[in-house]
């Protein structure tokens, strides 16, 4: 049986994230591939407890180094549990997040080195990367008139944070694909919500059976 593809959907807040990980799954469930969606932090039992401590509370709960080994332990148990059995059985995983996410956040926002983030990787998750990863850029303008219109006052401690960690977290993002573009795309998804889920389409097809 073939492997299951991997992907990833990446992107600042308010990117649009969700909306083209359930469109993406949708479209190629109507071409007959099988597909399981997740996320991060998350998607397992134990990836789920360690959100709730990650995602609540106070902007300055955790350092950012505390934090980078929260996500790493909850994205050891998210593979171990959920997405490597999916990928052996030849089922294609999209997660809503994924490693970049915390290379962006802890990492060069965070002041991590980008190094010290793949390692935590490489011993929990045995360095695991998708098969593709499609960033959705919008501007960090946007990104917060669309987090604020979804959250209102329940913004979690990442979305609540400064412009400026915004603004290094959408650099780290650009600065991902530039070095990786094999794996990593960028997509404007600043536009219209089906325009966006074309382009995303497009940017996996040739990873399609």
């Amino acid at each position: 049986m073939a492997r299951g593809k991997f992907l990833s959907i990446e992107g600042g807040e308010g990117a649009g994230k969700s909306t083209q990980v359930r469109r993406l799954a949708d479209e190629l469930r109507a071409r007959g591939v099988d597909v399981i969606v997740t996320r991060e932090p998350g998607g397992s039992e134990g990836g789920e407890a360690i959100r709730d401590l990650l995602m609540q509370g106070d902007v300055k709960r955790w350092s950012s180094h505390t934090e980078a080994l929260l996500f790493a332990a909850a994205r050891a148990d998210h593979v171990e549990k959920v997405i490597q059995p999916a990928l052996g059985i030849g089922t294609w995983v999209i997660s809503d997040r994924f490693i970049d996410s915390s290379r962006a956040y802890q990492g060069v926002a965070g002041g991590i080195d980008d190094a010290a983030v793949l390692a935590l990787h490489g011993f929990g998750s045995r360095g695991l990367l998708p098969d593709r990863t499609l960033v959705l850029e919008v501007s960090p303008e946007i990104g917060a008139e669309r987090a604020a219109a979804r959250d209102g006052a329940a913004a979690d401690r990442f979305a609540a944070r400064e412009r400026a960690f915004h603004d290094d977290v959408a650099a780290a993002f650009r600065r991902f694909a530039a070095a990786e573009p094999d794996r990593v795309r960028l997509i404007d998804a600043a536009g219209d919500v089906d325009e966006v889920a074309t382009e995303v389409i497009e940017a996996v097809a040739d990873l399609l059976p």
